[in-house]
């Protein structure tokens, strides 16, 4: 009976109505950074943007997310969660009829920035209002999961939905069919979720804002261009304008109610979690972005039947981010974060070796496996980042745990994008390209896209010589990537596990807070 008294209360219908409601906002919000890439044609037929203006529209959400999320979830911690998620969601509607209706690229561009800060709100908000919702450990797990499938199904439905809508309709349908949702949000939010603010909470220091969007918004932009034009100048020049953290830093330290708690990451299993919620986005995104490219350089596959090829791991994903909180509560959450960096090293040195070996179904069957154990970790960290937090700084936590993702994914494109692209032009300088003139060289040295691109613009088969060098070059470049991601998850395995013992996480369950 003793035990019953500390149990905490299960979630009522309500709790779970109100989370889906959330997980359907954090859909749109996943959704509307993919949903684009299809409607570029059309934007370009109808807007004429420059090479440069086309570069933001495709870019800009996704800093500006990046750059707002740690404001927004401190902001949501000091105003109320609800009443952030709310004021985002209304943003976010009347940004997606202003970017449905933009008539020059400089209105979409600076559509899309305001989607991105309303979008900003999303993510930690939705997350924190969970911690709110679902006081039972086991339930929080699930509800955890639940919110992780809506974010993957955002990435997965988002070019699906968009391709509908523009065999039909304008380009601007894309973005239109954001509002119905968000309305509804609006409509059921006050009813369905509680309001959880801070009430001891001081004012948002607007220098550490500016601090904090001149620290990651530089460093996310330089990262994704160096993956996109390798390393120049501009974008070292770009990430150096990172150590103003150490401003940033040193302001936290001064202020009695900071915009970014530092206490958290004296927390052994937050500062675990974030580091390996870090590491395996930075792996599964360059992995897969490989992945992406090679089904269609090297083994020659159209983008449709690389998407469908694609279908069976994507399909993993989605099933595993759903069922993800079994694993949690029958395991416990460092066991399934160790298993799942197992499974995620293992399912990277399969891929290591059929990526050399140049085998579709290896491609294939590899990533299946790494979702195995991707999803898992990231959302049982995810848990454990928001779950160790102070729940009056749940918000904040969340927020933290959301951009370290982003910066993952920005640094693993980078990072492994940089030397797999190194490897590449090390084999093709061995390459025998006397038939080529200066300028097509350079392209075919460059990229395998360069080398691919060439080899179609040449009669007969007078590329087939070197064309074979540059796709067993991006093969082996891919193959030592992933065997560097293997050997990283299996260190952080052993890392993270003595970090989490000095933490004293119960293995079967955290402690209710």
């Amino acid at each position: 009976m003793a035990e019953n008294i500390h149990t905490p209360e299960q979630a009522s219908r309500r709790e779970w109505v109100g989370l889906c409601v959330l997980s359907i906002a954090c859909l749109i919000y996943s959704m509307d950074l993919s949903v684009l890439f299809l409607a570029v044609p059309a934007i370009v037929a109808d807007l004429d943007p420059s090479a440069s203006q086309l570069l933001w529209i495709n870019d800009i959400y996704g800093f500006m997310v990046a750059g707002f999320l740690v404001t927004m979830g401190t902001l949501g911690d000091r105003i109320g969660r609800r009443r952030v998620l709310l004021m985002g969601a209304f943003a976010f509607g009347v940004a997606s009829a202003f970017a449905a209706f933009s008539n020059t690229p400089g209105q979409l561009i600076l559509a899309r920035a305001l989607l991105g800060i309303a979008g900003a709100t999303i993510a930690p908000s939705t997350l924190s209002l969970i911690v709110n919702l679902f006081k039972n450990e086991a339930e929080r797990n699930r509800a955890i999961s639940i919110w992780g499938t809506a974010f993957a199904l955002g990435g997965l439905v988002g070019p699906l939905i968009g391709g509908i809508l523009l065999q039909y309709f304008h380009w601007g349908s894309v973005f239109l069919i954001n509002i119905p949702v968000m309305l509804l949000l609006l409509a059921v939010a006050p009813f369905l979720l509680p309001e959880y603010k801070n009430n001891d909470a001081g004012r948002l220091d607007l220098l550490s804002v500016v601090l904090s969007l001149a620290t990651v918004l530089p460093i996310i932009y330089g990262f994704k261009h160096m993956a996109a034009d390798g390393f120049q100048l501009a974008q070292i020049v770009y990430i150096g304008l990172g150590l103003l953290v150490a401003l940033l830093v040193r302001r936290q330290r001064r202020l009695s109610d900071p915009l970014v708690d530092l206490a958290l990451f004296r927390v052994p299993a937050f500062t675990a979690s974030l580091m390996v919620n870090l590491a395996g986005v930075f792996f599964v995104f360059g992995v897969f972005l490989f992945q992406n490219l090679f089904l269609q350089l090297v083994l020659g596959l159209s983008p449709l039947e690389a998407a469908l090829w694609s279908a069976p791991s994507a399909l993993v994903f989605a099933v595993m981010s759903f069922q993800a909180y079994r694993f949690t509560n029958r395991f416990g959450p460092v066991r399934t974060v160790l298993g799942g960096l197992l499974i995620n090293a293992a399912g990277a040195a399969a891929m290591a070796i059929a990526a050399y070996a140049e085998s579709l179904i290896g491609i294939l069957g590899s990533s299946m496996i790494i979702g195995f154990g991707f999803v898992p970790v990231v959302l049982t960290t995810t848990g454990l980042i928001v779950g160790t937090a102070p729940p009056e700084r749940a918000g904040s936590a969340s927020a933290i745990s959301e951009t370290s993702a982003e910066f993952g994914g920005a640094l693993g494109i980078a990072v492994l994008g940089s030397l797999a692209t190194l490897i590449y032009r090390m084999a093709m300088n061995r390459a025998d390209l006397s038939s080529l003139n200066p300028v097509q060289a350079e392209a075919v040295s460059a990229t395998l896209a360069g080398a691919v691109e060439t080899a179609r613009s040449m009669p007969g088969s007078t590329s087939a010589v070197w064309l074979e060098t540059a796709k067993s070059g991006f093969s082996l470049g891919f193959a030592i990537c992933c065997v560097v991601a293997t050997v990283t998850l299996l260190l952080l395995a052993i890392v993270a596990r003595r970090v989490y013992a000095t933490a004293h996480i119960d293995e079967s369950t955290l402690a209710p807070h």
